[in-house]
């Protein structure tokens, strides 16, 4: 730990209605700092007291931070208002788009710490939707850094060999358009004030395709699978009311008692295929 970050973290009344926790941990601090190299532009979302930002701008080319919390504002004002490769913007990721920030290089890297409840939001909003090839966030990030919860984080990297309650749509949004890997747990006792469970890293290599290819029933498929993950496919499928799923099952190869969350999204994407034949 560091002292320097605890002692300023106490200073500061952080906000639970924001999921305000500042990680003061100086290993984990330079951990992240080391995606930032001389040629980079870096979006930071919820920069916080600025601890990593500070780190950041001693690195990157340019820095460009959104916070809310006018609190948070002014220390980060008061801190780095001295950097030219450091600006600030008093904005919501989820009502801003990159093209709207001051940013020239063609791609860049987005480095977040952000609470649970708004994870998803949050990924949707860069990544785009499953089923949306042009989204114009996406087109311009080249990799992510998430600080998540740690179940969260095994959420967004399982797959359908994982335990059954993490392998979901957030599972298969995230890796739709991008191959996210955790990269390192964080312990809770590394923020202030600690949070009731652990965090970690998930690292985002952005890809320009997509992994499968997007079919007019693909995110209806995906939806009913998984908003009904208990039941075997058969009944997901009928539950959300398609049509000749017997058929379209068999076509795809696919066992019609088979549970929809043991299916990888390949299989997916064929049964969509089949499934578009009658519906």
């Amino acid at each position: 730990m560091d002292l320097n970050y605890i002692l300023r973290a106490k200073k500061f009344r952080a906000k639970k209605s924001l999921g305000q926790n500042f990680l003061v941990d100086s290993s984990i601090i330079n951990f992240i700092a080391e995606f930032a190299t001389s040629n980079d532009e870096i979006l930071e979302i919820g920069p916080g007291l600025g601890f990593v930002t500070e780190q950041l701008v001693e690195k990157a080319k340019k820095v460009v931070a959104l916070e809310i919390d006018k609190d948070a504002i002014a220390v980060l004002e008061k801190n780095l208002s001295s950097k030219d490769n450091f600006y600030l913007f008093e904005k919501d990721i989820l009502k801003t788009n990159i093209d709207e920030l001051p940013f020239e290089n063609e791609k860049i890297k987005v480095i977040a710490n952000i609470p649970y409840y708004i994870t998803s939001p949050i990924l949707v909003h860069l990544l785009g939707e499953i089923d949306e090839l042009n989204h114009k966030n996406h087109s311009r990030i080249s990799e992510i850094v998430l600080m998540v919860q740690l179940e969260v984080a095994k959420r967004i990297v399982a797959t359908e060999n994982s335990q059954n309650k993490e392998y979901g749509q957030l599972s298969i949004l995230s890796q739709m358009y991008s191959e996210p890997k955790i990269i390192k747990i964080v312990p809770k006792d590394c923020f202030m004030p600690s949070p009731k469970v652990d965090s970690a890293l998930v690292y985002f290599k952005i890809n320009n395709k997509p992994r499968v290819e997007i079919t007019r029933l693909l995110k209806r498929t995906i939806k009913a699978i998984f908003m009904a993950r208990r039941k075997n496919i058969k009944n997901s499928l009928s539950n959300a009311g398609f049509v000749e799923i017997e058929k379209a099952l068999d076509s795809a190869n696919i066992d019609k008692n088979k549970r929809g969350e043991k299916l990888s999204l390949s299989e997916i994407q064929k049964l969509a295929i089949a499934l578009e034949e009658n519906n």
